[in-house]
């Protein structure tokens, strides 16, 4: 066992991180990148600014490791896009000598068990290595060991679906095509895909947002744009923030912003709604769902982008032994400090 290397599922701002403070503790590492690059999911959202300094971004034992190399910290107060993390800080951490021989790319790992043992399996299950089924490249799968492992695969890839009690809409499937998730590059490399169309926008967190400011300015640019925001709750406090009272002025910013859109009209919004299905209507698409009056089909659009959040991918692990929170599926100690019922983002300390 000791003679095993732990092994980071993700190589993503979490999971190189954690590469960096083992080396630096002399542990050997192996990381597993899905991706075609690190980073990858973070580069689907390269346009988008976030809205934490670069002093909340760069971990402490990854800028020791880069400092090493010549490295220097970006400004600590400015904003980066998620393309300007991944170029000035996720590539050059992976490619530090201490950890570029040990990324793994095109390596998507696609169960984890322990050794000859299945689930069911306890004697001296402690004692045995875990093993991982990894696939690399175009398509070769083998069998790698691991003494410890991080899973820092990350949700990105595994975005919530539209229906609003969890399950995909009916419909949602076959109307893929004018469907998108997470947060596309509609004033980028997605233009011509919104320029001149109605979209629909559903979600009521910050990936929303940040969709609904870009198809704003899409519309001054653009004649024929507009866009429908459509929300499951009936109070949108969380998503509007505590304006200048935020400790992240930027986070601030962005809710104000959205609330004064709203109010003048600029976005039209649809409150308490739950999807059930995507219907077809007159060569194009309409959301169907149930509202406080009763069922509702609302009036047809071009396109629908889905915010709604991600979840883990519980697959990769079903071998293993997880305790985990019944309902946010994440380590069961994290539960009660991320439950959305609970709290809003920014509303409790870091938590590690």
């Amino acid at each position: 066992m000791t003679e095993l290397p732990v092994a980071i599922v993700g190589a993503g701002p979490i999971g190189l991180a954690a590469a960096a403070h083992l080396t630096l503790r002399g542990q050997r590492v192996r990381l597993y990148e899905a991706g075609a690059t690190v980073g990858a999911s973070i580069r689907d959202w390269a346009h988008v600014r976030v809205f934490t300094p670069w002093r909340y971004n760069v971990d402490a034992a990854a800028h020791d490791l880069l400092e090493r190399h010549g490295w220097r910290m970006p400004p600590a107060d400015h904003l980066p896009t998620g393309g300007e993390l991944y170029e000035r800080y996720l590539e050059p951490l992976a490619q530090t000598p201490e950890l570029a021989p040990h990324v793994a790319l095109r390596a998507r790992v696609t169960a984890i068990t322990r050794l000859g043992l299945d689930k069911v399996g306890g004697w001296r299950r402690e004692q045995q290595p875990f093993r991982l089924r990894v696939t690399h490249g175009a398509g070769t799968t083998r069998h790698e060991l691991a003494r410890a492992v991080i899973d820092a695969s990350g949700t990105w890839a595994q975005p919530n679906p539209i229906g609003g009690d969890g399950l995909p809409a009916i419909g949602e499937r076959e109307h893929g095509r004018r469907i998108a998730y997470g947060m596309p590059d509609v004033l980028g490399r997605d233009r011509i895909r919104y320029a001149g169309a109605t979209t629909l926008v559903l979600g009521a967190g910050y990936s929303a947002a940040n969709v609904l400011l870009d198809l704003v300015r899409l519309a001054e640019e653009a004649p024929g744009t507009r866009l429908v925001w459509v929300v499951r709750g009936t109070s949108l406090a969380r998503v509007y923030g505590g304006g200048e009272a935020d400790d992240l002025p930027a986070r601030g910013m962005l809710g104000a912003r959205l609330r004064e859109l709203v109010e003048r009209g600029a976005i039209t919004l649809v409150k308490g709604f739950s999807a059930t299905a995507v219907e077809a209507v007159a060569g194009r698409i309409a959301l169907a769902g149930e509202t406080a009056h009763g069922p509702l089909l609302l009036p047809p659009v071009d396109r629908i982008v889905v915010a709604t959040g991600q979840r883990p991918d519980l697959a990769m692990t079903r071998e293993l032994r997880l305790e985990l929170d019944p309902w946010l599926e994440s380590v069961r100690a994290l539960g009660p400090l991320i439950d959305p019922n609970l709290h809003s983002c920014g509303s409790v300390a870091p938590h590690g």
